[in-house]
């Protein structure tokens, strides 16, 4: 039956057929969908695509999602706040969002790094399954909750890159003394090895490897560190980042905003969030592979940190945890679960994922790939 046979029959003639056919004419989704304006401040530059780009993603999906009335424009790193400041500037209400790693904020209280990566904790895949099977995400938010935050994860860059060095580094007395560019609860570790963490800014970290200011400095991943030409001043490139074995990247929202919003957007808002969480893993996985292969082509020497290196830095990692662990509950909690399933989770990679990759590994050294 056509709408206009059914006002006929009906009997609705007049200004109630126009009141009818207006309501009929009125999508449903649109009356559902209010117009919500927030603004968004990154902690990376836009010349970083992949990991600045997540929260592009997350604003597009909310958009197109709601036919332009969820909007969030993004601003980068500078443009509003300075990047490591962008969780403050979320919880303090100067905007409604951030998009940063919760380690970057590690100094005011260890927890904040348990949501993003810590040394020797889980990879991307796990932190993943940790985040959204195993609890992960609502316990981070009982702590940022008390920060005046709403988390979800945002964004993951896979397991990163150990860092460019000036010179081989073989074992562990060839840390010692050694100046490195290296962040938060790394810097803790290594220090313990005789490491002198330095903190440095991104854009001032070649010219402090080209002057030997330092000697080595850690950044994320091939596709990344390729912008900045390390391999030109810092030839030796190694891994692991045992550091930051899955690293994820944090949407944050002001919690009474969020609280604000209406159910069908709080819904969106973690669909779009998990999309653009998917979204920069793959997009890391895909262009990181290319990037590496320039990099070698250009003078960079890839190699992997010795056994010995690594074992001590394992040591080292459960000294500082042990610390941590004795007078900060929130800490403990948190790590007591990523602990618990960090045995499980290796315990099932070891099984049908690594001897698969092991074995497609094998016949692409063989180049029967």
């Amino acid at each position: 039956m056509d709408r206009r046979s059914f006002i006929r029959k009906a009997g609705v003639t007049g200004a109630g057929a126009a009141a009818v056919a207006t309501t009929l004419a009125a999508p449903a989704i649109a009356q559902s969908n209010p117009k919500v304006t927030w603004r968004l401040t990154s902690s990376f530059p836009k010349s970083l695509d992949t990991i600045y780009g997540g929260a592009e993603v997350f604003s597009k999906m909310l958009s197109e999602a709601t036919d332009g009335n969820f909007t969030v424009q993004v601003f980068a790193s500078g443009e509003l706040v300075p990047g490591l400041q962008a969780a403050d500037a979320a919880a303090g209400g100067t905007v409604e969002a951030a998009h940063t790693v919760t380690y970057y904020y590690w100094g005011k209280n260890p927890t904040w790094a348990l949501g993003a990566a810590v040394p020797f904790a889980l990879n991307a895949r796990g932190m993943n399954a940790w985040h959204y099977h195993g609890g992960g995400i609502a316990l981070f938010n009982e702590f940022l909750g008390k920060q005046g935050l709403y988390g979800l994860p945002g964004g993951n860059t896979g397991v990163q890159m150990g860092g460019w060095f000036r010179k081989e580094i073989n074992t562990v007395a060839d840390l010692k003394g050694l100046k490195m560019r290296i962040g938060g609860f790394a810097g803790k570790v290594v220090e313990k090895l005789g490491v002198v963490p330095q903190q440095i800014a991104g854009g001032d970290i070649y010219p402090a490897l080209e002057k030997g200011t330092i000697d080595a400095a850690e950044w994320v991943g091939p596709y990344d560190d390729e912008k900045l030409g390390f391999q030109k001043v810092a030839p030796y490139y190694y891994y692991p980042g045992w550091w930051e074995g899955g690293p994820t990247v944090h949407l944050l929202f002001n919690k009474a905003k969020f609280e604000e919003l209406p159910a069908n957007y709080k819904s969106l808002v973690h669909t779009a969030a998990q999309a653009a969480d998917a979204n920069m893993l793959q997009k890391y996985d895909y262009v990181n592979p290319g990037a590496v292969k320039s990099l070698v082509a250009s003078g960079a020497k890839l190699r992997p940190f010795s056994q010995e290196i690594l074992a001590a830095c394992f040591e080292k990692s459960n000294e500082v945890y042990a610390e941590m662990e004795s007078g900060n509950a929130d800490f403990k909690k948190i790590w007591d679960s990523i602990k618990a399933f960090r045995k499980e989770h290796y315990l099932w990679a070891q099984v049908a994922e690594y001897n698969y990759d092991t074995f497609m590994m094998i016949q692409q050294r063989g180049n029967k790939l």
